[in-house]
């Protein structure tokens, strides 16, 4: 508006004393494979599936502490569920992900990791946690006291670990509908915002080949 009265009725201009907000830039802490190693090594059973289910199906925390056994076909060795946003989602597990859901009792209607969790010695009192909002906030500070007592000091959480399998993900196969659907993300906007750090450098060779005639191209491309 400044900008608009200065350049079509003279007025003074002052739109360059008016601080642009420059937006919030999207977090970019990643797991290392060390960090991941040493935390998955030194986790109890029940926290270590929490843990795989953050990093190796970019789960949100949120929804890998609610998983149960209506979500699990051993068969397809597959987990439905509904994400954040009300988006039905179905993953494949991987093997680790699978060892540790067979130790689980899919007859008990009760979470996954907190059947693991009753499985410990001495942590079976079935009035503790009992809401999924206490389990998973208990679950995130036993992530924190874990990371603590290993020297990562870096300030790592479980999501960081569904960032992580993202941009994994990405360098992989450079398909930003397959990281779409693993995050379970209804736009592509949201699965950028999760991208925008991992930039990749410019190649001369891309810059030379653009301007190329289309035809070129195309024959160049087909051989």
């Amino acid at each position: 508006m400044l900008r608009y009265l200065w350049e079509n009725y003279g007025a003074p201009k002052l739109d360059d004393h008016v601080h642009k907000y420059p937006g919030l830039r999207p977090r970019n802490i990643t797991a290392t494979e060390d960090d991941r190693a040493a935390i998955l090594a030194a986790a109890p059973t029940h926290l270590r599936l929490f843990i795989l289910l953050c990093s190796d199906l970019a789960i949100r925390s949120g929804t890998a502490a609610r998983l149960g056994p209506d979500n699990y076909d051993p068969n397809r060795r597959k987990l439905t569920f509904t994400s954040k946003y009300g988006e039905k989602l179905t993953l494949p597990t991987t093997q680790a992900v699978d060892e540790m859901l067979n130790m689980c009792d899919l007859r008990n209607p009760e979470p996954f990791v907190r059947q693991l969790w009753h499985a410990q010695p001495g942590n079976h009192h079935p009035h503790a946690s009992a809401k999924a909002r206490s389990q998973h906030l208990t679950l995130l500070a036993a992530f924190g006291r874990l990371k603590a007592s290993l020297g990562i000091t870096r300030p790592l959480t479980p999501h960081d670990l569904r960032r992580t399998t993202a941009v994994a993900m990405y360098r992989q196969t450079r398909n930003l509908r397959k990281v779409q659907a693993l995050l379970g993300h209804r736009s592509m906007q949201a699965t950028i915002w999760y991208l925008d750090h991992d930039l990749e450098p410019v190649e001369l060779e891309t810059l030379e080949t653009i301007k190329l005639p289309y035809i070129v191209r195309r024959k160049d491309t087909a051989a």
